[in-house]
């Protein structure tokens, strides 16, 4: 969909492999929303060099980093990784965890519905079965979102986070591919 209005996406997305390149604005993006939201439950940004060190460890493990890209800037990433320590529990290996940040800008646009799609099917060309997702119980939004590409909440695990003083509901979404 392209266009303009609530759900359009913009015609100039580009949903594209990241790189090294990227990393500057992937890390604004994820530490954009760290100091006033749960979106994250860290009170403190991410250092550029942990972000291109995360980079390099995903492309070491063939696991996607995906950016859109509006216009040449990009406003949100993509990618999932091992769900539970591939290498610690074999059993898991055909199940990723992923995680999605889009820039508040560009919310209720449609990139993050793109970002996932192609996240989507990266795992299932790479014979993924399942995509689980860990969202804030008190992030409707990011709930709602993914009820609608098909995640199921499979969880809710109260007070198992901590962040601005208060206790955090951590809830575990999946979509089997």
């Amino acid at each position: 969909m392209t266009g303009s209005g609530p759900g359009a996406t913009p015609a100039a997305l580009v949903i594209r492999d990241a790189t090294a390149d990227d990393m500057a604005a992937v890390c604004a993006l994820y530490n954009a929303l760290v100091a006033t939201t749960t979106v994250a439950w860290t009170e403190e940004p991410e250092p550029l060099h942990v972000r291109e060190a995360w980079f390099a460890e995903q492309q070491r493990d063939g696991h996607p980093v995906l950016v859109a890209d509006v216009d040449r800037e990009v406003v949100g990433f993509a990618s999932y990784g091992s769900f539970r320590g591939e290498g610690k529990w074999p059993g898991y290996r055909l199940t990723v965890e992923h995680t999605i940040h889009v820039g508040e800008g560009h919310w209720g646009g449609g990139i993050g519905r793109a970002l996932m799609d192609m996240l989507v099917s990266r795992a299932r060309a790479n014979g993924l079965h399942v995509m689980v997702g860990a969202v804030d119980g008190a992030n409707d939004a990011s709930l709602r979102f993914h009820e609608r590409l098909g995640f199921t909440e499979v969880a809710r695990m109260p007070e198992v986070g901590i962040k601005f003083g208060r206790w955090l509901d951590l809830v575990l979404v999946q979509r089997v591919l």
